[in-house]
């Protein structure tokens, strides 16, 4: 089945739903309509077996858009503890970090981080996004988020390691604050900024 490609689309290059739906608040304004692989019958797995977020993000970009004819956006991101040496960082998938759900997940964090003091848990969010053209562009956006690992998990919201990652400038874990909060400092947030600026500029260019 051809897929028809309409110049100003954006191709979400994920299979969680949830992510077009952030990236369609991320990039309002940007000038682009923003579409899932749902919405054009497309289903696609992409090994991410880069070492970096940036080729990881590209890989699935790259994939995508040839497999649609559609500009596709792919992001990767991971958190880096300083006192783990930037673990676990883009390889945590094949590292040890990811345990079967959230929960175990941040106990395996927590567990490396037992005899670490509090003035020594500094860590960072990081996030890349590049979007990927069938004319051969491509565009990349970097977004970073400083904060301190806790000693236990709070909060419902978010995601991952938002229960024990610790905003020392808002005073909450980045599980506790709200959608349109996170989304102001958030690692994917200011990257996804940047990107809007850019498809900005593409749109207004076609």
């Amino acid at each position: 089945m051809s897929i028809r490609v309409t110049v100003r689309k954006l191709l979400i290059a994920s299979n969680n739903a949830g992510k077009a739906i952030e990236f369609r608040e991320l990039l309002a304004g940007s000038g682009w309509d923003i579409v899932a692989p749902a919405d054009i019958g497309l289903t696609l797995d992409v090994e991410e077996t880069g070492s970096t977020y940036a080729e990881n993000a590209r890989l699935k970009a790259e994939a995508f858009c040839a497999a649609s004819g559609l500009a596709s956006l792919a992001d990767d991101s991971g958190l880096e503890v300083d006192a783990l040496n930037g673990e676990p960082g883009a390889l945590h998938h094949i590292r040890g970090w990811d345990g079967a759900n959230q929960e175990e997940r941040i106990t395996i964090l927590l567990r490396a981080l037992k005899d670490v003091p509090e003035g020594q848990r500094t860590a960072r969010f990081r996030a890349v996004i590049v979007v990927a053209t069938p004319e051969g562009g491509r565009f990349q956006a970097e977004g970073a988020c400083e904060g301190v690992i806790a000693f236990a998990p709070a909060g419902t919201g978010g995601f991952g390691y938002d229960p024990v990652f610790y905003l020392p400038e808002r005073g909450k874990m980045m599980a506790e604050l709200t959608a349109s909060e996170k989304n102001q400092v958030s690692h994917r947030g200011r990257a996804a900024a940047l990107m809007c600026e850019r498809l900005a500029a593409l749109a207004t260019a076609t």
